[in-house]
């Protein structure tokens, strides 16, 4: 059991609602993959034969996973193409994981050039999204990373990518810069006309029209953002998701 002090992704776990639930098809929980998700003890499984696909992370993320060899032979025997579409027609967010190096391609005979096809046309065309991993251990990494991305986002935490700054004056800047139209040069003229970003958000279109750089349109475009008019939630009650399709509570 990972020590939730000292794992990261242990105490990821259990601020994001406690263990991964994962459904494995049948077919898939064998070899190195299950010694890989034995190890990780990071998952509730549950393993059975699935209609579509090999991996079900909370009942919300589907993925096909698939050595180089593998993919090499379901090329060859026209499978790929099928399975993606399956996979990138269903009512899940699914992925492709591709295991493996290039030089496990070698027994295939296959040229790279046909595999780097396939991938194209799954990737762009089909509108699968494909990722790669090295091994079982980096395939379960990956399936751990994506389950918690997924958590964070169903909880209203959307990542936010690049540098994170340090210090109170950086946080400011860079939530500000979270704003239409607001740069590191106008963030830092907010803040020093209005001190804090409670008061920018506050401050109404006229005061932050007087803002150097901000303007009448750039700030009703501001209050726009961090205004909600009456009736945007759901009524009490209501228990969907804010990131579920917009429609009527079940």
């Amino acid at each position: 059991m990972p020590d939730a002090q000292n794992d990261p992704s242990a105490r990821a776990d259990a601020k994001l609602g406690g263990p991964l639930q994962l459904l494995v098809d049948d077919r898939e929980y064998q070899g190195m993959m299950a010694a890989a998700l034995d190890a990780s003890d990071a998952f509730a499984i549950e393993v059975r034969r699935l209609p579509v696909g090999d991996y079900c992370l909370d009942a919300a993320l589907l993925f096909e996973r698939k050595t180089l060899a593998d993919l090499a032979a379901s090329i060859k025997d026209g499978r790929l193409f099928g399975q993606a579409l399956r996979l990138a027609k269903g009512k899940l967010p699914a992925a492709l994981i591709l295991e493996g190096s290039t030089r496990d391609l070698a027994p295939s005979g296959m040229r790279v050039e046909a595999i780097r096809g396939a991938l194209v046309t799954v990737s762009l065309f089909i509108g699968l999204p494909v990722l790669r991993t090295r091994d079982a251990e980096d395939t379960v990494r990956t399936l751990r990373y994506a389950a918690h991305q997924r958590r964070a986002t169903a909880g209203g935490a959307l990542p936010r990518h690049g540098h994170r700054p340090k210090g109170k004056a950086a946080l400011q800047s860079h939530v500000l810069q979270g704003l239409p139209g607001i740069g590191p040069q106008r963030a830092a003229r907010l803040i020093r006309r209005f001190g804090s970003i409670e008061a920018t958000i506050v401050a109404d279109a006229g005061a932050l029209a007087d803002v150097d750089g901000i303007g009448p349109a750039l700030a009703r475009k501001l209050r726009w953002a961090v205004e909600e008019p009456p009736g945007t939630y759901a009524p009490r009650g209501c228990r969907r998701p804010l990131v579920a399709p917009l429609g009527r509570c079940r």
